[in-house]
């Protein structure tokens, strides 16, 4: 009925009842979806992700911001990191410099384009003609399994990674959802919207479990294609932070939803859990909370 990037007006105006869409779609409308899905550099496991959402009142927040906009956030969908498909090997943050590059936009684009590269937002269905025309030469889009499906094998040679156990350290947990128009989850009685509430939760268990699963028979048909895997150096990740933590702060305070949302994820990547930040790391960033 509509495209990816029209879902939001077509659920809020009424045209459709919900939808299923990337969160991170909506960076530009509201700043906070940057927060409510994986960033660079940011928690960086499923795991973390559940804990924002269900332990740390993450939910909540999302639920707030969303209604807003006549919207209600029903819950994160876990779907997987996104890997990079190029045409050139990729083997350093240097190698980014002047690449045209598909990618999400919002603060995943503005981390490339301070490294370098040129980026262009493409809804997924454009990706593969692009690459074919040589529109782009790089491109990021989910994971192995769809993106094998999408034929990328056939119009570039390389898959780049970040170092060992880091897939993705741009979108390592790249989170969907589900979101109903507020009017339309308002005809539901309390009975449907708590087995909707507990349906998407589920769901987002053996969603994920099963794209990984995907994932595992996808690289074997990635390496029968001749596809190479390059991965970035942990050196790589440490200059990829520099690029992102003012990034992060920028984004935060563009809207106080998304600053209470990075408020509460900086608390626990900085806690005794996580560790990925230290203080000396964001000395001289503020958060207008």
């Amino acid at each position: 009925m509509v495209g990816e990037f029209q879902l939001f007006d077509a659920v809020k105006n009424g045209v459709l009842d919900a939808m299923n869409p990337f969160t991170l779609y909506w960076a530009g409308r509201m700043p906070s979806a940057v927060f409510f899905s994986s960033y660079p550099l940011g928690l960086r496991n499923p795991h973390e992700w559940d804990v924002f959402y269900y332990g740390l009142g993450g939910l909540e927040l999302a639920r707030e911001a969303f209604s807003k906009l006549g919207l209600h956030y029903v819950g994160p969908i876990q779907h997987g990191p996104n890997i990079i498909h190029s045409k050139v090997p990729i083997r350093s943050i240097d190698d980014f410099r002047g690449r045209k590059m598909r990618l999400p936009g919002g603060m995943v684009a503005e981390l490339f384009q301070a490294a370098g590269a040129k980026t262009t937002l493409l809804p997924g269905s454009e990706i593969f003609p692009a690459l074919e025309k040589g529109t782009i030469d790089v491109a990021d889009y989910v994971g192995p399994a769809i993106n094998y499906a999408l034929g990328f094998h056939q119009v570039t040679k390389y898959i780049s990674m970040g170092p060992p156990g880091f897939m993705s350290i741009y979108q390592p947990v790249d989170l969907m959802d589900l979101t109903v128009g507020q009017k339309s989850w308002n005809k539901l009685s309390d009975k449907m919207k708590r087995f909707v509430e507990s349906e998407v939760q589920s769901y987002s268990i053996h969603h994920h479990a099963m794209i990984q699963a995907a994932d595992q028979e996808a690289w074997k048909k990635f390496k029968e294609a001749g596809t190479e895997i390059t991965r970035l150096s942990p050196d790589d990740v440490e200059a990829f932070t520099e690029l992102a933590i003012p990034l992060w702060f920028k984004w935060a305070n563009k809207d106080p939803y998304a600053a209470k949302a990075f408020k509460i994820q900086l608390d626990y990547m900085m806690s005794g859990s996580l560790g990925y930040v230290t203080p000396d790391m964001i000395k001289g960033y503020s958060l207008k909370v």
